[in-house]
């Protein structure tokens, strides 16, 4: 890299090499004393500065590599970026855009989850509804072409269905039954 590294030694050879520069020898013996203090610890073993350093370069390799292959699996996530070859700052907009993607689908398939609970919950409280009508005799059931209409006192055509709404009986008996998407109010 060209760079070059701060000088890895420990104090004590500091300390040894400037002896001759210290105007006291109080000093030196500040530093000696360090050096003695750091030395004593004897489960701690001295590397050379070439161990230092090829242990760093090591660990920096490490490094690059992994981040070299998180890019990679970042690209093969990606189903635009799948298999191309591509730079870093390439995969990173792809993948933010592809991220921004799957956020938009998954809240709009919460919307239509949530809808759907709607739906269901009027469906089953309509159920319950005829089921209730039904037992006190104030329905009567009168299967037509659709077997999903009954028919109220008054003659009416109800689905469960359509949400209780009155259909009229000439809707085109060939069309196959849609379901209803209920409107969401807004929050």
């Amino acid at each position: 890299m060209g760079r070059r590294f701060s000088d890895h030694r420990s104090p004590g050879r500091k300390c040894r090499a400037a002896k001759a520069s210290y105007p006291t020898l109080r000093s030196w013996s500040k530093c000696h004393l360090l050096n003695r203090r750091m030395s004593e610890n004897d489960d701690i073993e001295v590397d050379s500065d070439a161990d230092k350093r090829a242990h760093h370069n090591a660990l920096e390799r490490k490094r690059r590599d992994h981040i070299k292959d998180s890019f990679h699996s970042l690209r093969d996530s990606v189903p635009s970026l799948q298999g191309e070859k591509a730079s870093r700052a390439q995969i990173l907009d792809k993948a933010t855009e592809y991220i921004q993607l799957m956020r938009r689908k998954n809240n709009t398939h919460q919307q239509d989850i949530d809808d759907l609970k709607k739906q269901n919950a009027l469906l089953e409280q309509q159920v319950r509804a005829l089921e209730k009508a039904k037992g006190n005799n104030q329905l009567q059931t009168n299967y037509s072409s659709d077997s999903s209409l009954y028919t109220n006192r008054k003659g009416s055509a109800v689905s469960a269905f359509d949400g209780g709404s009155d259909s009229s009986s000439e809707s085109e008996p060939d069309e196959p039954p849609t379901r209803k998407k209920l409107r969401s109010e807004p929050s």
